[in-house]
């Protein structure tokens, strides 16, 4: 494992760069179109590189002793693959939220709670703040997915709020993969680094910044539901 590990970290920089260039292609192109479309399944496939490689690199770390690093990285796998699996699937079952909502979407849903859960009980017992903060992101999108099942979107558009809501996740995934890891090696070039709670911005900003985003997006898309018409009947007068 030792000896396949700087492989790893190669193929899943290259996906991360191929990552980040799709994901703001498709997110700056016309939705619907095929460069949308097409930009769009790329940035996919170069995510799933991403958490392929990063399971793998989870055990090295965890044979190495190092289980804060390694339950991190199985945990951001987790949140990341749920994210592209809801991206996708609103798209595919765009026209049944019934189906949207199966079964399997109630399995992945508990899964990213307890995962965010265990993930919170270690950081606790490491005392490591990233791990606790991060937690609250699987929590949500937990919490969230579980709420859907009994409160679903109630707008014709659900499966765009659901799309975009999950490649926002995606791309905090993204950009923290590029800030945290990618940036902090071109700062060590310059002589640079983060230190103190500094080292927590490349974690935060994203997260801070798909929050805005989803916000925004929300304003422009999310269609509240039209209240029920009433045609009033009109009686003649009688003189």
């Amino acid at each position: 494992m030792e000896t396949l590990y700087p492989i790893l970290v190669s193929i899943r920089g290259l996906a991360g760069a191929v990552s980040l260039i799709t994901f703001w292609i498709a997110g700056l192109a016309r939705k619907g179109t095929p460069l949308h479309r097409g930009s769009g399944k790329l940035y996919l496939l170069a995510m799933l590189g991403i958490c392929i490689t990063a399971l793998p690199m989870a055990v090295t770390f965890f044979l190495r002793g190092n289980a804060g690093i390694g339950t991190f990285l199985a945990y951001l796998v987790v949140i990341t693959v749920t994210s592209m699996w809801l991206g996708w699937r609103a798209i595919r079952r765009k026209r049944d939220q019934a189906a949207f909502h199966d079964r399997a979407y109630a399995v992945v849903g508990a899964l990213n709670l307890i995962t965010a859960l265990i993930v919170l009980a270690v950081g606790i017992q490491m005392g490591n703040p990233l791990l606790m903060g991060f937690s609250a992101v699987g929590a949500v999108l937990g919490a969230g997915m579980l709420r859907r099942l009994w409160k679903p979107i109630d707008a014709g558009n659900w499966w765009l709020q659901e799309h975009y809501g999950a490649m926002l996740g995606c791309g905090t995934a993204t950009h923290v993969a590029f800030f945290a890891i990618g940036l902090k090696g071109v700062l060590q070039a310059f002589g640079l680094q983060l230190s103190g709670n500094l080292q927590l911005l490349p974690w935060a900003v994203p997260v801070l910044v798909s929050v805005i985003a989803g916000f925004m997006l929300d304003r422009r898309y999310a269609r509240k539901p039209k209240p029920a018409q009433t045609r009033a009947t009109l009686q003649p007068t009688r003189s």
